[in-house]
């Protein structure tokens, strides 16, 4: 798509990530969040993806954002390190013009270069049919599915989850000396 402009987002692209955000948590079942969250909210999770080394890029059509997408940690146990989730979403007047597939082309790329082996894709909704064929067209696999696990909407839904390994993925350890650093602090819960 030649009419999109890929960089990396900005404090100033909140405000349209918020209604973006918002239009998902509110009228689909991409997100599992039940009220959609603040400008301040968003800015906090922004700058805790970022700090914590992660890509986190913009969609801009004609100066306007049309879509966003990032990676975090899939887990923050340590041993999860290298792996992450990737998030994208795009604006509801932009779906189906293929801006999803080349920001989650380019978070691959970024994330492959990072040094990520495996990215995880935690689709919400066995429904979300343009998610599931999007991640397959850019070469995500089958990994299993939760059935049920959601409850929005008086209704339960499932959760498909998609895999893609990274750059050498498991067919070579990490670099030796290889850790976390500079990817955040993997915390202590219960995953």
């Amino acid at each position: 798509m030649s009419d999109v402009f890929l960089r990396p987002v900005t404090l100033a692209d909140i405000p349209a990530i918020t209604v973006i955000y918002a239009h998902a948590v509110t009228h689909g079942t991409a997100s599992f969040e039940l009220e959609a969250p603040a400008e301040a909210e968003m800015t906090q999770r922004m700058k805790a993806i970022i700090d914590g080394g992660f890509p986190y890029i913009a969609a801009e059509i004609d100066g306007n954002l049309a879509g966003y997408a990032y990676a975090s940690f899939y887990r923050t146990r340590p041993a999860y390190r290298f792996t992450v989730e990737n998030s994208v979403y795009v604006a509801p007047d932009r779906h189906r013009k293929g801006i999803g597939k080349v920001l989650l082309m380019k978070l691959i790329e970024e994330c492959t270069a990072r040094g990520f082996r495996q990215m995880i894709a935690v689709i919400g909704d066995s429904n979300q049919a343009a998610s599931i064929g999007v991640h397959r067209a850019c070469g995500f696999k089958d990994a299993g599915n939760l059935r049920s696990i959601g409850w929005k909407f008086d209704q339960w839904l499932d959760t498909p989850l998609m895999q893609l390994a990274l750059g050498p993925g498991a067919n070579t350890p990490p670099p030796d000396g290889a850790s976390a650093k500079g990817r955040g602090s993997p915390g202590d819960n219960l995953h």
